[in-house]
């Protein structure tokens, strides 16, 4: 026997580290869907079950936030020209990554470290102004990737001082909402401590920033996303049940560690994830220029959950 809850899917170490108790398609519209699901994971049974309140609603920074991966792109980028990157695969000229490629990418390995580390694996460590050779050790590969990271990190952050990147919609008015209703507000970012700082001090505001129930940056945890981690200790450090956060997320590599921390997940998709898999969502949107505090409060009342 199946249960069935009703889902809204439109279609497709730091000072900065506190927490306290006190493409593709765009589909514009929302349409009511109703999801089946074994019983023995969700239950409609008024004895055997309960809902979920939600007392904490937490953001992903990048896509989420802000639209930023062709941001990052172009930071990394200007890091491979500055230190004349060059991979064995193609050294006729410094290393770009396009934007098909990045769109892959970025979608299937959290953090920026973890993703040059990969692509060097796959192509061949390169040669550049930092190792003449290409690096053969493994404290000499480390090098050269805290080097470019370190580097790309500050040309990213210059471009978010120019004053042109804008949060996305909804965004700021649904954070609004929830420290109305009293609810904790966290956010939860696999990227550079120092880079999402900035972010969310030039975008959201410091007042919202330091208003924050709980910020953890990839730093922060040992394991990247789709690694739980960070949801896990993000729900330790507000002192409630994984249960009861809401987590908005725009890519399955978030979907994931949400999912695998217990907690429920909303997608607010970019152009680059529209065509990914996110049917463990409980709801997928464009973006949160129509969705109101109160459509998430009644979202997760709506997942039940077999005691």
């Amino acid at each position: 026997m199946a249960s069935s809850i009703n889902l809204l899917i439109s279609p497709p170490n730091s000072q900065y580290s506190f927490c306290s108790r006190n493409s593709l398609f765009f589909f514009p519209s929302i349409t009511t869907f109703r999801r089946t699901l074994p019983s023995k994971s969700l239950s409609i049974s008024a004895s055997s079950s309960s809902t979920r309140a939600l007392e904490a609603l937490i953001f992903d920074c990048d896509g989420v936030i802000l639209e930023s991966e062709n941001l990052h792109r172009q930071a990394y980028n200007d890091a491979f020209s500055h230190f004349n990157v060059r991979c064995p695969s193609d050294d006729d000229e410094p290393l770009n990554w396009s934007l098909e490629f990045y769109d892959v990418l970025q979608n299937q390995i959290g953090g920026g470290k973890p993703k040059m580390r990969w692509y060097f694996k796959e192509h061949g460590w390169p040669t550049s102004t930092i190792f003449q050779h290409s690096p053969e050790d493994d404290n000499d590969r480390a090098k050269l990737i805290d080097t470019l990271q370190d580097w790309k990190t500050e040309r990213y952050k210059e471009i978010i001082k120019s004053g042109t990147v804008k949060p996305r919609p909804g965004v700021l008015r649904l954070m609004d909402e929830a420290k109305a209703a009293g609810k904790m507000l966290a956010v939860c970012s696999a990227a550079t401590k120092s880079s999402v700082v900035l972010c969310l001090e030039n975008l959201i505001g410091p007042d919202r920033f330091h208003g924050l129930d709980c910020f953890l940056a990839g730093d922060d945890v040992i394991e990247k996303k789709p690694d739980p981690s960070i949801y896990i200790t993000a729900a330790k450090k507000l002192g409630v049940s994984e249960s009861n956060c809401l987590v908005v997320e725009d890519s399955v590599i978030g979907l994931q560690a949400a999912t695998g921390a217990g907690m429920s997940c909303v997608i607010t998709y970019t152009s680059s994830t529209a065509d990914q898999d996110f049917k463990e969502a409980i709801a997928i949107y464009p973006d949160l220029s129509d969705v109101r505090f109160n459509d998430l409060e009644s979202l997760l009342q709506d997942v039940v959950v077999a005691k």
